[in-house]
């Protein structure tokens, strides 16, 4: 009798770095859990990717919305049963300006997503996963955890708090077996990047960035910054004397305001 499948949750699995994750997963031998609120675009990329209906399943879930993206956490262990890897990639990604009052909700929607929804998306496999003594637990946080940015006070504090998030959870788990991965892209061409306003260095590729997190996930790796040459790049700003980096910083463009109608 063979043995199933290795079954990998997916949050933000409708486009981008998601999507390519899920592509990579499936190459490998996984069956997969897409997990988007466009259940559509989920339906159209598996049919046009070919997947085989029989190793992947469609969950519609909003993860800044804790309920919501617990419920799919337990549909999916009721469907296909208890994933051997959840990657938490859903997030958003939006400049603010602490000046304006509207911009204090949008600070709330982007932490509810990137830091609430992160802990929401783990929460339903974590005692099985100890249970059964084994399991990783993968956070997608940024480079822009390392420093602040002008513009970005939201995006980076989030990510930031990923980082220590899933450090903490590191420590909490491993005892028991489970393994929890923080990633910290550089910059991935993704529809969350389209329309940056500045320079973007060492730009990689969903796909190659995906390859890539997959051998830092299959190795279990602590914390793994992608490309190694921005984590270089991180090391370099963080140890730069505060009025050094913002003398760099100064006049830099930064990201674009979030705008509902957009």
């Amino acid at each position: 009798m063979m043995a199933p499948r290795p079954l990998a949750f997916i949050t933000g699995a409708s486009s981008g770095i998601g999507q390519a994750l899920a592509a990579r997963f499936y190459a490998e031998g996984h069956d997969l859990a897409l997990v988007a609120r466009n259940t559509q675009a989920m339906h159209d990329w598996a049919r046009a990717q070919g997947l085989d209906p029989a190793r992947h399943a469609i969950y519609g879930a909003d993860v800044s919305v804790a309920d919501s993206i617990v419920a799919a956490g337990l549909q999916c262990i009721e469907r296909q049963g208890l994933p051997q890897v959840v990657v938490a990639n859903a997030g958003v990604s939006w400049g603010i300006d602490t000046a304006e009052r509207e911009d204090l909700e949008v600070m709330a929607q982007l932490l509810a997503t990137n830091n609430l929804g992160m802990a929401a998306t783990f929460h339903p496999f974590i005692r099985a996963m100890q249970a059964r003594g084994s399991g990783t637990l993968v956070g997608m946080a940024s480079v822009a955890a390392i420093r602040g940015l002008p513009g970005h006070g939201a995006y980076c504090a989030s990510k930031a708090g990923v980082v220590a998030y899933c450090e903490s959870l590191r420590g909490e788990l491993r005892a028991r077996g489970v393994r929890v991965v923080t990633l910290l892209p550089g910059y991935v061409a993704t529809p969350l990047t389209r329309e940056n306003r500045y320079p973007m260095p060492f730009l990689l590729t969903a796909d190659e960035f995906a390859r890539r997190a997959h051998a830092a996930i299959v190795r279990q790796a602590s914390h793994a910054v992608i490309p190694w040459q921005m984590g270089i790049v991180a090391k370099l700003l963080r140890i730069l004397p505060n009025a050094l980096f913002d003398r760099l910083l100064q006049g830099r463009q930064t990201k674009h305001r979030h705008n509902p109608q957009r």
